[in-house]
């Protein structure tokens, strides 16, 4: 089983692969309303990406935080602008040392390294939200999705408790990735985090299912081994941005 996370450098032919994907699904009806994003529309989805792209490929190339601007939206066809963005991001991060000191977000090492796994799963998560604007399913690595479980877990929750966001967790409750073999175990805190404990509850599917749930991006019931209740309402809370 491939230990999480991968190596700052192995998820650059991820976020290759990812980013093709989102742009050669860019074109399109950009009026569509994307699900589970609020009243986002797809022209929002592909801004917001482009834009993220293009803040973060600043933040690898100067090591410093600059100003989000997530928003603004280009003036001319939208595809080939994502698509520039894309690149720009990945030529910043081809070029960078992971090493290197670097403004992050949460409690993550504050190199370089944090941008390689953070645009991946960035860019995995639209992926189903660009899909899902047309009604069909985006296919992701399922190492990938455990990944982003593991992020998730790791990383979004300490960052959302931060925002006074409450995550209920009475008793320790296992995450199981069935087709990867991950797992993880969250134990009670404020906020829950990865630990060790005897689970009450274990909560079992792929991990592309997994991601999506913590993510707030499906309405799908996975298999619950245990006590429910205390399972159901730790998936049910906000645990990411």
């Amino acid at each position: 089983m491939t230990a999480l996370p991968l190596p700052p450098r192995d998820y650059l032919p991820h976020l290759r692969s990812l980013t093709g994907a989102f742009a050669a699904e860019a074109p399109g009806d950009l009026g569509n309303p994307v699900p589970y994003c609020g009243d986002w529309t797809k022209r929002d989805l592909v801004t917001h990406l482009g834009n993220v792209h293009r803040w973060a490929a600043g933040i690898v190339r100067t090591g410093e935080l600059s100003q989000q601007e997530f928003d603004v939206s280009p003036s001319g066809d939208l595809a080939p602008w994502y698509a520039e963005s894309a690149a720009e991001l990945l030529d910043a991060l081809e070029a960078a040392d992971p090493a290197d000191p670097c403004w992050v977000f949460g409690a993550a090492a504050k190199t370089k390294a944090f941008w390689f796994r953070r645009q991946v799963h960035e860019t995995a998560v639209h992926l189903v939200d660009l899909f899902g604007a047309r009604g069909a399913v985006a296919e992701l690595d399922p190492l990938i999705a455990a990944d982003g479980v593991h992020e998730v877990l790791g990383t979004m929750l300490p960052r959302v408790a931060r925002w006074k966001h409450v995550v209920p967790l009475a008793a320790p409750i296992a995450l199981r990735a069935t087709d990867t073999g991950h797992a993880w175990t969250v134990v009670p805190g404020e906020p829950p985090e990865l630990g060790e404990g005897e689970a009450v509850a274990t909560v079992a599917a792929p991990a592309r299912d997994l991601l999506v749930l913590l993510w707030n991006r499906t309405d799908l019931q996975p298999e619950i081994a245990g006590d429910e209740s205390v399972a159901k309402e730790f998936l049910a809370a906000r645990m990411t941005p």
